[in-house]
């Protein structure tokens, strides 16, 4: 995937020349085109696990979301407008983490300022690394409007590995000094993952690291993501 990094990010030359929709649409799964899933590589966890990264990636990024029915189940077969969606697949804990994973991401878009206020506004979104191809890792951050008062925002830091491997030990620049609270991952057992990730949390240390006097040293689960927010001190 090293080999293919750029197609990851080459939506951001553009992202906000217009107040766009990211879709993965009725067209992307009907007239042979398989679902979602399907379209996956490898095993069957890493195909799930290839999905919930998809999704949250798309999330995280700048712009509306669109997802098509049957998408938030994993569904195996393309859709069919004969027939109903394929919701037995729910009594599979596989499928079942998707759709808890659809949802969780739903959650994080609604009640995070920083992963919505900003949009379609350049002020909204920074890449810490887009360029880190040889481990195929994406690491960027979602802020909010800053407050009129204080000058300060809210920030998420979205951390992405496109590969089947446990990074361990992976710095991470940070804009603010003080604990990240890990506040989504991919990987978590509920969601059908293998349970990797950062106990909750990372606390910065004085690391200069991506231009910043701080960074983190994080665990990036395999074919995963995590999501963490900054706690400032004493909260």
């Amino acid at each position: 995937r090293s080999y293919h990094h750029g197609k990851l990010t080459f939506r951001g030359i553009y992202a906000f020349t217009e107040n766009f929709v990211l879709p993965l649409s009725h067209d992307e799964v009907v007239h042979g085109k398989g679902s979602l899933i399907g379209k996956m590589s490898g095993d069957a966890w890493q195909r799930f696990a290839n999905l919930r990264l998809l999704y949250g990636y798309m999330w995280t990024q700048p712009g509306k979301k669109l997802l098509f029915m049957g998408g938030e189940l994993a569904q195996w077969r393309e859709w069919n407008h004969d027939s109903e969606l394929d919701w037995p697949l729910l009594e599979h804990d596989m499928h079942a983490g998707v759709q808890r994973w659809v949802r969780d991401l739903n959650h994080l878009y609604h009640g995070e300022r920083a992963a919505r206020e900003l949009d379609f506004d350049p002020a909204g979104f920074e890449w810490l690394d887009a360029d880190d191809a040889w481990n195929s890792v994406l690491s960027y951050v979602r802020k909010s409007r800053r407050d009129g008062a204080t000058g300060t925002c809210e920030e998420l830091l979205i951390v992405c590995n496109f590969t089947p491997l446990i990074r361990r030990n992976y710095r991470v620049g940070v804009p603010e000094v003080g604990f990240w609270r890990e506040v989504l991952n991919s990987d978590a057992q509920v969601y059908g993952g293998s349970g990797t990730g950062n106990l909750g949390g990372v606390e910065s240390v004085p690391v200069p690291f991506h231009g910043r006097p701080h960074s983190l040293n994080l665990t990036l689960p395999p074919l995963g993501m995590v999501v963490l927010k900054h706690e400032p001190r004493g909260e």
